[in-house]
Order: structure tokens, then sequence, then C-alpha cells
């Protein structure tokens, strides 16, 4: 009887062995899987606030851009207006009045 049940023990014991490991292996397997996904998803994450970011620079030099070319523009236009009324107060000017 001492036989059977240790062999019986030992039995369960192998079975039971090798379901753990089964398992463990399972769960190592699966938080390998959602450390690879967490990770991933945090790349893509960091991706699209650079890419945010890098869109956020290249509005703000645009607009730079485009805001000194307006102010250029303004500005000679200004610079013409006043040449072109000086030119008409030197006409008036130079006309006598009688």
């Amino acid at each position: 009887m001492n036989k059977l049940v240790a062999s019986t023990f030992l039995s369960l014991a192998l079975v039971g062995g090798t379901v753990g490991v089964a398992v463990a292996q399972s769960a190592d397997t699966s938080t390998t899987t959602r450390t690879q996904a967490d990770t991933s998803d945090k790349v893509v994450r960091h991706d699209l606030k650079q890419a945010g970011k890098s869109t956020g620079r290249a509005a703000k030099k645009g607009a730079r851009k485009t805001k000194r070319v307006t102010k250029k523009i303004v500005h000679k236009g200004a610079k013409k207006s006043r040449q072109g009324a000086e030119k008409v107060e030197d006409k008036t000017e130079a006309t006598p009045q009688q």
C-alpha cells in the first residue's frame, strides 16, 4: 500500500508540476505580449506627440515669414504713396496762384 500511495503522489506531483510550468509559461508569454504592446503604444504616442510639435513649429515659422513679407509689402506701398503725395504737393505748390 505504501508503494501505491508513493507512486500516486509522485504521479500527481509530476502532472501538477508540468501543468504549473505550462501555466507559468503561458502567463509569462501574455505578460511579455502585453509589455510589447504597451511599449509599442508608448512609441506611437511619442511619435504622434513629436509630429504635432513639429507641425506647430512649422506653422509658427510659416506665419512669421508671412508676417514679415506682408510688413515689407505694406511699407513699400506706404513709401510709394508718400512719394506720390510729395509729387502732388510739389506740383500744386509750383503752380502760381492768381
